[in-house]
């Protein structure tokens, strides 16, 4: 049990920890899962809101983008306006916004919630992490992050499956309306169980008191930074990335803006971000793991569904299914995990996880067109265990050296980490995709010399075919040369599949000697 003081009361209340942990695992899930669940529904609401494909777009950069500017300063603004009261805001104006994107008119109503919507989503998974730093004393901390990271690794696994069965079932409409609901219980369920701990309070009293000044350069060197950032990664590969005027200008603000914002933080006696938790070699090693962690868990739920879907066939549907195993594998494994964070060296449990998503992806690099679904699914369950072996540990890692009092602070710079993480990962391997296509199939058609018996000999076959399955063609040799071209550019982005599932793997392996630069943690403390 854990007390924690409310200070609309005189009294102490007896709380226990677990249905804080629900609680706020619970609007966490609802916001992480929102990240995903829209993409698959954007084909449905461009048509329904007589908008372009590209234009429709603009529904996930608006979120992602109000998400990723308020997100580091959610710390800032915990301290300055209590953290539970800072969530609470969080909770309400997600809801609200979810349920004006729910009834929206028309696209540009849409994209403005949607940017309301993220505001309030980017607040709620750093909040929610350092609500249980402080809930739970450290001997505990592990099976708390355990809970947390079910939502944070699942949801983005099943978001897809359940994006596509709303918009199938119902109308897309309910992919934001369902948040509501969901909403309302969180924000009664905080209000009755979550409280600021004493310490928080007293910190918070004494930043007050003190000569406060905010931190409004700050702010804006974030916003334009983050901002930009954020915009440029994901447009970036729509707009042909440097050949685009407007990816440079952006790019060039986002590069000169945080290149000066730790420099101008770090002079700051009440900053935005506090630079100095870097400082801590835990966390400093943490962060850099938790945004490779991001990368590999986005961009591989991002690779395997358009695999399937355009070499093999699958609906989305069907590609949505594959990727369920591995997040209910997640669901099972992480009490597990949490149990042993308090038995292992967390270092040894980092590395298991690595070796289980770098055998993972290895065995994704060798899948070929005739793969079943129990294979794919396999290998993505032994990669879903892997995530778990890692969001864990690593969260456990990053917050075992750090005070109390800068809870908030280290949450928001680790979840920033890790989103900008799978941002990176999202725009690296959709470039690498087109990129790799192209190069392969340049080297396949290369070598498709039309005077060669071997290539005289598929086309011969070819043209029979045509003829003996009664198809109509007025040139049966032009169309057996075009079917020939479609499969070597079949079989380029198959090997272009391949190589970015090798890539994650690689970047996994780079991994391994930062895991042995974390300090071991003394589990004799309690």
């Amino acid at each position: 049990m854990t007390t924690l003081v409310s200070k609309d009361s005189n009294q102490s209340n007896t709380i226990n920890p677990w249905l804080v942990a629900v609680t706020v695992a619970l609007t966490t899930f609802m916001e992480v899962l929102d990240i995903s669940i829209a993409n698959v529904s954007l084909r449905h609401i461009a048509g329904d809101l007589a908008a372009g494909q590209d234009e429709s777009t603009w529904i996930l950069t608006s979120y992602l983008v109000s998400n990723a500017i308020i997100l580091p300063m959610s710390g800032w603004l915990s301290n300055l306006m209590g953290r539970r009261r800072f969530y609470l805001i969080c909770v309400a104006l997600f809801t609200v916004s979810s349920l004006l994107c729910g009834i929206a008119p028309n696209l540009f109503a849409l994209i403005f919630f949607r940017t309301l919507q993220g505001i309030g989503g980017g607040g709620l998974q750093p909040s929610s992490q350092a609500i249980l730093s402080d809930t739970f004393p450290p001997h505990q901390r592990g099976m708390a992050f355990a809970v947390y990271g079910i939502t944070t690794v699942m949801a983005p696994a099943i978001g897809p499956t359940v994006g596509g069965w709303i918009t199938d079932t119902f109308t897309w409409r309910w992919i934001f309306l369902i948040n509501v609901p969901i909403g309302i219980i969180s924000f009664y369920l905080t209000q009755l169980w979550v409280h600021d701990p004493p310490h928080f309070n007293e910190r918070r009293k004494a930043l007050l008191a003190s000569t406060f000044k905010i931190d409004s350069i700050g702010f804006v060197l974030m916003a334009l930074g983050f901002g930009c950032l954020q915009i440029v990664l994901d447009k970036g590969e729509q707009d042909d990335w440097f050949g685009s005027n407007f990816i440079i200008l952006l790019t060039s603000i986002s590069v000169v803006t945080l290149l000066i914002l730790p420099f101008w933080e770090l002079r700051q006696k009440n900053p935005m971000m506090d630079f100095t938790l870097l400082m801590e070699r835990n966390f400093l090693i943490s962060n850099i793991l938790i945004f490779m962690l991001g990368f590999v868990l986005f961009s591989s739920t991002l690779l395997l569904p358009l695999f399937v879907q355009i070499l093999m066939g699958y609906s989305a549907t069907d590609a949505g299914m594959l990727l369920s195993p591995g997040g209910f594998a997640v669901l099972l494994f992480m009490p597990l995990i949490g149990y042993l964070i308090n038995k292992t060296d967390v270092r040894k449990l980092i590395l298991i996880g690595l070796v289980l998503n770098i055998f993972s992806l290895v065995m994704f690099s060798r899948l070929d067109m005739q793969t079943d679904y129990a294979t794919m699914a396999l290998l993505r369950i032994v990669q879903g265990i892997g995530l778990g072996f890692l969001f864990v540990p690593i969260n456990t890692a990053a917050f075992a050296e750090i005070p109390l009092v800068k809870s908030s602070s280290a949450s928001a710079m680790i979840n920033l980490s890790r989103n900008l993480g799978g941002s990176f990962g999202i725009a690296l391997v959709q470039t690498w995709l087109t990129e790799g296509s192209q190069v392969h199939l340049n080297y396949l058609v290369g070598h498709l010399d039309p005077y060669h018996h071997l290539y005289e000999s598929q086309v011969t076959h070819l043209q029979s075919l045509i003829q003996q399955y009664g198809l109509m063609s007025f040139n049966l040799n032009q169309t057996a040369n075009a079917i020939v071209f479609n499969l070597a550019y079949q079989q380029a982005q198959l090997l272009a599949f391949l190589d970015n599932f090798k890539r994650l793997a690689i970047l996994f392996m780079l991994m391994i000697p930062a895991v042995f630069l974390l300090r071991k943690r003394d589990h004799s403390k309690k």
